[in-house]
C-alpha cells in the first residue's frame, strides 16, 4: 500500500458542508425507513435504515474530527469501521427472527421506500465522492457507507419486484442479508485506508 501524501492530509473548507448535509439527509431517512420496516415487517428495510443511522453518525465524527491532527484522524477512522459492524449485527438477528416467521413484507412500501433511499444515497455519495481518496479514512468511511447504501437499495427495489410475483420472504432476506456482507467489506476497506493514513503521517513526521 501507497502513503498518503501530505497534501492528502489537508481538510478542504467544502468537505464540512457536505458532511452536515449528508448527516441531515441520514437522520432525516432513518426514520422514514424505519418507520416503514416496521409496519411492513422487512428485514432488508429495517437493516438499511439502521445503516442510515450509522451513517450520520459517521458523518457527525466526521465533522468533529476535521479539525483534530492528522494523526488523531486516522486513528478515529480505524474507529469508525467497526460501527459498520452495528448494522450487520442487527441485521443478522432480525434475518434470524424471520427465519422462524417467514411472512413477505408488503412489496409496494418496500419498493418505494428502497426508491426513497436510493435517491437520498446517491445525493450523499455525490457530495461525498470529490474527497473519498484525498482525505484519509474518516471521509472514505462515509462515502463507503453512501456507496454501499445506494447499492443495496437497487437489491432493496428488486426484492418487492420478486415479492410482487412470488409472495415469498426468502427475497428480502436474501437482501437484508447482502447487506451484512457489504458492510464487511467495508470495514476491511475502512481499516486498510486508516493504516495508510498512519502511515502517511509517519513519513510526514519523520
Amino acid at each position: 500500500m501507497s502513503e498518503l501524501a501530505p497534501e492528502e492530509l489537508v481538510v478542504h473548507p467544502g468537505l464540512r458542508w457536505a458532511v452536515v448535509v449528508v448527516a441531515s439527509l441520514n437522520i432525516g431517512y432513518f426514520g422514514i425507513e424505519f418507520a416503514v420496516a416496521t409496519a411492513i415487517g422487512s428485514v432488508s428495510l429495517f437493516a438499511d435504515s439502521v445503516d442510515f443511522l450509522e451513517d450520520a453518525a459517521v458523518n457527525l465524527l466526521v465533522l468533529l474530527a476535521l479539525g483534530w491532527p492528522a494523526q488523531r484522524r486516522a486513528m478515529l477512522g480505524g474507529g469508525l469501521g467497526l460501527l459498520l459492524l452495528a448494522p450487520s449485527v442487527a441485521t443478522l438477528w432480525t434475518a434470524w427472527k424471520k427465519f422462524g416467521a417467514p411472512v413477505p413484507p408488503l412489496p409496494l412500501p418496500l419498493i418505494l421506500a428502497g426508491l426513497g433511499a436510493l435517491v437520498v444515497n446517491l445525493i450523499c455519495a455525490a457530495m461525498l465522492a470529490r474527497w473519498r481518496t484525498t482525505h484519509g479514512s474518516l471521509t472514505r468511511a462515509a462515502f463507503l457507507s453512501a456507496r454501499n447504501d445506494a447499492i443495496a437499495n437497487v437489491a432493496i427495489v428488486g426484492a418487492g419486484v420478486v415479492t410482487v410475483a412470488y409472495a415469498s420472504a426468502w427475497p428480502d432476506l436474501a437482501v437484508g442479508l447482502g447487506i451484512f456482507l457489504m458492510n464487511l467489506n467495508a470495514v476491511r476497506e475502512i481499516w486498510e485506508a486508516a493504516h495508510r493514513e498512519f502511515r502517511g503521517v509517519g513519513v510526514r513526521a519523520g
